[in-house]
């Protein structure tokens, strides 16, 4: 997929970018899927001759746009919970999972060396820590060369599944977090310099020296972005790999989840990378256009069967083999296409 790599590398993906083709399946939402989306869009245009029309506008965005009936589906990485999806006559499905990793711009720090634990990050983001050689982070990094600079904080503009993923788990790990500012796909920051995207951010800590920010992982890896690693709830330090999201993933008990709302931030085990997310699909049980809510759903079961390898290449996590036959069996049941 070379040319969302070059895209990315370039910081040209804007946040309303769109993957057009000739079909008629459209869908908005979550730019944290974006890279996968496009992924797999490409070769199913390849293998089938139809195409998907995607907008990287943001979780907000997506839900708002399902909720009018613009789209065939959106998505989100905030889950809808089981009430509001009632009310909307919409049905929610995980697609596959990520992580968000912090990524900062150092001079002279590789991606890797540096490490955060929550309570330090979620001090940086109240605006209590303000410089990167604050005693909380050299504690954490005795042996990385930190500047006496002050911290540019980066952070969302739009509605944003990945910012409430980030804001949820600091919720979990910062009683201050979670008392002056909580958790949404919006809150009212207390510092930082807002960009649209998993796109905007990227392109924002690439060009601002001393920076920190919150990415979902193909972005920190397609940009070449400096990812720190993570103190988790076992108290182990951890890199961002496949082993250590899959360890976060395997906690998930999609089964007993009513709408399938489950949240993996902050999960227990010594590999788990704390803020490791789902990114889902909504659609309406009762699509006005049913030809294109089917078109849909092929693609969907198509990507399930053949892109786990693609998923994976771009260090996305793909859904397991019995929550999709779970997945599956919901669409049959509660969509009319």
């Amino acid at each position: 997929m070379n040319f969302l790599k070059t895209m990315v590398a370039a910081g040209l993906v804007a946040a309303s970018t769109t993957v057009a083709f000739a079909a008629d399946i459209t869908g908005a939402g979550a730019t944290f899927p974006f890279p996968i989306y496009s992924k797999w869009a490409d070769a199913y245009k390849k293998e089938t001759g139809n195409g998907l029309n995607y907008q990287s506008i943001g979780s907000g965005g997506g839900i708002k746009q399902i909720q009018a009936k613009t789209v065939t589906f959106g998505a989100s990485d905030a889950p809808l919970k089981a009430e509001q999806l009632e009310k909307d006559g919409l049905v929610q499905w995980p697609m596959v999972m990520g992580a968000i990793v912090p990524v900062v711009n150092i001079e002279g720090v590789k991606p890797g060396e540096m490490v955060f634990d929550g309570e330090t990050l979620a001090n940086v983001y109240l605006g209590k820590i303000t410089k990167w050689d604050d005693p909380a982070i050299k504690k954490l990094n005795p042996n990385v060369k930190l500047p006496s600079e002050a911290i540019t904080v980066v952070r969302r503009s739009d509605g944003s599944g990945t910012t409430f993923n980030f804001t949820n788990y600091l919720s979990k790990v910062s009683a201050d977090w979670k008392s002056k500012v909580g958790e949404g796909t919006a809150v009212e920051w207390p510092v930082g310099v807002g960009a649209k995207g998993n796109e905007g951010v990227s392109g924002n800590i690439s060009q601002t020296k001393n920076s920190i920010g919150y990415v979902e992982y193909a972005y920190a890896k397609q940009n070449k972005l400096t990812y720190t690693k993570m103190v988790n709830k076992a108290g182990k330090t951890v890199e961002p790999t496949m082993e250590s999201f899959q360890s976060a993933a395997s906690n998930a008990d999609w089964a007993h989840a009513p709408g399938y709302y489950v949240i993996l931030t902050d999960q227990p085990g010594d590999k788990s990378w704390p803020i490791t997310a789902s990114t889902f699909i909504l659609m309406h049980k009762e699509p006005v256009d049913k030809a294109a809510a089917k078109e849909a759903l092929k693609f969907f079961a198509w990507a399930f069967k053949n892109g786990d390898k693609m998923a994976e290449e771009l260090d996305y996590i793909p859904m397991p083999d019995n929550v999709v036959k779970l997945i599956e069996k919901t669409w049959s049941a509660d969509i009319k296409s």
